[in-house]
């Protein structure tokens, strides 16, 4: 199971959390986040995926960003349309990874994925709420059995240490799973994770 620690802030505490290998590890480019990145990410281990996370950004931003930072990894997580995503991949030349956010709260259709399937290398659900991301909050992930697809996808949306266990139940499932995706239930503070708390990531089976 692939790891994906997110809204990652500070330099010092982007080394500490890179010690622990994450498969992924996402910055944040939405000004209006209080996890917002605009510094200088730090060397990590080549291992790490550099992953940023856009809201209903422009193309020729995201592309700047991504050259910029390097970044192997794009997340959607605005309304970003079929088009878009398409065009995106066009621009990056099929060599960054594109991940499309959908969120839910009670029910979600699953119909809309459709049009992505051939446009997005992967798919991430995350807990509807009054921000894109970083609520704190998870969704019944009951919904998740009606999911028609095999596109592999990042679970998201309030996990932290004590969702570890329903998460090793969920990972039981024929879904495919292919992450798992923590960000403010770790946290000292909005950005600054808490080291000692991700150890229990390594329990998740």
């Amino acid at each position: 199971m692939k790891i994906k620690i997110c809204g990652m802030k500070y330099p010092d505490n982007i080394l500490q959390v890179g010690t622990l290998l994450p498969d992924y590890m996402g910055f944040i480019f939405w000004e209006r986040s209080t996890r917002y990145f605009d510094g200088t990410i730090p060397d990590l281990p080549k291992s790490i995926k550099k992953t940023g996370v856009f809201v209903d950004e422009t193309i020729d931003e995201i592309v700047r960003k991504v050259i910029l930072y390097d970044l192997q990894a794009v997340q959607l997580h605005g309304n970003e349309s079929v088009a878009f995503c398409i065009e995106l991949k066009s621009k990056l030349k099929n060599r960054t990874e594109i991940i499309k956010v959908f969120s839910i709260l009670d029910d979600f259709n699953f119909e809309v994925l459709k049009p992505y399937e051939s446009t997005c290398d992967y798919f991430l659900f995350d807990t509807k709420g009054k921000l894109p991301g970083g609520n704190g909050t998870t969704f019944d992930w009951k919904v998740l059995e009606n999911y028609p697809s095999t596109k592999p996808f990042f679970l998201s949306g309030g996990i932290g240490s004590d969702e570890i266990e329903a998460v090793n139940e969920i990972m039981k499932t024929d879904l495919p799973i292919y992450a798992i995706d923590v960000n403010s239930k770790f946290e000292i503070e909005a950005g600054l994770k808490n080291i000692e708390a991700l150890q229990c990531l390594s329990t998740i089976k």
